[in-house]
């Protein structure tokens, strides 16, 4: 049984580089291939054993509520139609045991106030952050469950990381310290956005994480960082100070779906995967004038 019970999901944000198709659209609801993004993120987090899940949503967001709630009137007709595998995939959007949890984020003031609000349903135990935008494939294991079997052997919080270019600095939360197994490292520093001359490392924060609930009382300490916003990145930065945190560098690939070529890249590629499509799929990419 996983140590980590609780996932979290900030997903309040507006999807501004999606306009207009996020005008009336949550962003996390934009599918890839057959299946939302909100819901890769989901499944990520039960298949690491997690068994809660907690949604940070906005005004604008109830199409990911509706999402996993129970469709009564579409099971009852796929059942009356006797379509069971269509009946499946609608009941498996939320498998037995798991429950869903909705929290409203009244204004967008960062993913540290996100994180923050969730606080009285993780309560004082270590839980997972998910953003759904970055999803990230692993055939064998997924990104959440290498983190929680990392905060289980260290029982401290662990920060998913990638590496960039010193040219993308400026885009994420870049982190650096002494490396103490393949593919982790413990933090010593710690920035938001820095430009390339500023940033302690080529190191990336990227959207997944293993938190401790000390952070909570970080947060609430924390002021509007980069942007007017609260930055997880700086509560992270004040509790590096008090007890140890780590990076690691997840086994995977990741697709920024907060971009579009990130999203079309994961559209193609989940694509030539899927059980049903990837035949036909290939032959019509073998036939397109490129």
């Amino acid at each position: 049984m996983s140590s980590v019970k609780t996932a979290v999901f900030p997903v309040a944000g507006l999807g501004t580089r999606f306009l207009p198709a996020t005008k009336s659209v949550a962003k996390e609801m934009l599918s890839i291939v057959d299946k939302p993004l909100i819901q890769y993120g989901s499944e990520e987090a039960e298949e690491a054993g997690i068994s809660k899940l907690v949604f940070i949503v906005g005004r604008t967001k109830n199409s990911i509520i509706d999402h996993f709630d129970k469709a009564y009137e579409l099971e009852t007709e796929l059942a009356m139609r006797g379509k069971e595998d269509m009946l499946k995939i609608v009941q498996d959007v939320v498998p037995e045991g798991v429950d869903c949890v909705f929290i409203r984020q009244p204004e967008a003031l960062g993913l540290g106030h996100a994180v923050m609000l969730a606080q009285a349903a993780v309560g004082n135990e270590p839980f997972a952050v998910i953003l759904p935008d970055d999803l990230i494939y692993n055939a064998e294991k997924g990104c959440i469950r290498q983190m929680i079997e990392v905060y289980e052997k260290h029982h401290a919080s662990v920060i998913g990381t990638q590496t960039v270019s010193m040219e993308e600095t400026h885009m994420y939360g870049m982190v650096a310290g002494p490396q103490i197994e393949e593919r982790l490292a413990q933090v010593e520093e710690i920035v938001e956005k820095p430009s390339p001359e500023q940033a302690p490392s080529d190191q990336a924060i990227v959207g997944r994480y293993i938190l401790t609930p000390a952070i909570f009382d970080k947060l609430k300490q924390t002021e509007r960082g980069a942007g007017g916003e609260i930055q997880l990145t700086d509560a992270l930065a004040e509790l590096r100070n008090e007890e140890p945190i780590y990076a690691y560098s997840f086994e995977g690939k990741r697709y920024d779906c907060g971009s579009k070529i990130g999203y079309l890249q994961a559209t193609v590629e989940f694509a030539l995967q899927h059980n049903e499509l990837a035949e036909d799929f290939k032959e019509y990419l073998k036939q397109l004038e490129l």
